[in-house]
């Protein structure tokens, strides 16, 4: 799952391979960038770099905007989504800070 998660976050993907593969323009792309939708890196050039996630967020945008729906609104929902990213992780991490404290002291039993 790890090896899975690195490729797709990995940014090495140029605009114009993400035009090609979302059906998207390059100002598209940049534009949603500008409203902070997406979030590409920048090589030492100054180009920008984008990962597989990133081609997956687009179409998602893309579709978003096909059924009217305003960019401002389509930030704000991923921001609640990464809230809620973020609450599940702390989450599951404390758990997994209680089992690992609790099981040295109880033979390995584990609590969920």
């Amino acid at each position: 799952m790890e090896n899975e998660w690195s490729y797709k976050e990995r940014k090495v993907i140029s605009i114009g391979a993400v035009s090609e593969l979302t059906g998207l323009s390059e100002r598209q792309i940049r534009y949603y960038e500008e409203r902070k939708l997406i979030f590409p890196s920048r090589s030492d050039r100054g180009n920008r770099k984008y990962s597989f996630s990133d081609v997956e967020r687009l179409i998602d945008i893309a579709n978003k905007r096909e059924e009217g729906v305003r960019t401002d609104e389509i930030r704000m929902e991923y921001k609640k989504e990464k809230v809620k990213e973020d609450r599940e992780t702390r989450k599951k991490m404390i758990q997994g800070q209680l089992n690992a404290r609790f099981m040295g002291q109880n033979n390995g039993k584990r609590f969920n």
